[in-house]
């Protein structure tokens, strides 16, 4: 993320609403699990207006057979979603995980060894059951600092080579980092709006699609 998307909040919002449906693996369609915090979550948004609805959306426009499984909660951290994840895949049987966590983990400053074990236990997890991986990275803005900076984006191309996972190197690209970046971002300067939602879904459909069955 740039400064003005993170501008001074101390943390993400903690309101935790979860969206998961109940169980989809007996429909016989594929299921992705997507596990992930607040831009994920549709915090600030109508429902129905964030990437992964539109995520259900496109699969749909695009007859590719799957049932997509929101399991997002806002203010949630790698450490969060791994103590709920086991649940998850016992309750829905994931064919694809989408994770994206761990930008709460720098807003409140956990340590980099926390969270990249953290994503390395849960896409392990996911991987023992089955289920592809496909890891979400983000960024953090210059002002934490260049060494960190540097040592948070490594930690989700540490995770996705030590797992030969896939890769999204950062959700909000062409979002955080355009010309016009506020005009993207809610008043917190922390989540994208309405307008911003097709852009995160093409950055992680670039490499989501590669992972889903051909139609």
């Amino acid at each position: 993320m740039t400064t003005t998307a993170l501008g001074n909040a101390g943390i993400w919002t903690t309101a935790a609403q979860a969206q998961a449906s109940s169980p989809t693996a007996a429909s016989g369609k594929p299921v992705i699990l997507v596990l992930g915090d607040s831009l994920s979550a549709e915090y600030g948004l109508k429902r129905g207006e964030g990437w992964v609805p539109l995520l259900e959306k496109r699969l749909v426009q695009q007859k590719i057979s799957a049932t997509v499984v929101n399991a997002s909660i806002s203010g949630d951290t790698s450490s969060g979603g791994r103590a709920r994840f086991a649940p998850l895949l016992a309750q829905h049987k994931p064919s694809l995980v989408v994770l994206e966590l761990g930008a709460n983990d720098a807003l409140r400053g956990l340590p980099l060894s926390d969270t990249e074990s953290n994503l390395m236990q849960i896409t392990k997890a996911a991987q023992a059951a089955r289920a592809k991986v496909l890891i979400v990275g983000i960024q953090v803005p210059p002002n934490y600092g260049a060494d960190y900076t540097r040592r948070f984006e490594a930690v989700f191309s540490k995770v996705a080579t030590a797992t030969k996972s896939a890769l999204v190197p950062f959700l909000l690209k062409g979002v955080a980092d355009a010309p016009d970046a506020l005009s993207l971002f809610q008043a917190d300067r922390i989540h994208p709006t309405a307008a911003a939602q097709p852009q995160l879904l093409d950055n992680v459909w670039t490499e989501l699609r590669k992972m889903l069955p051909k139609q």
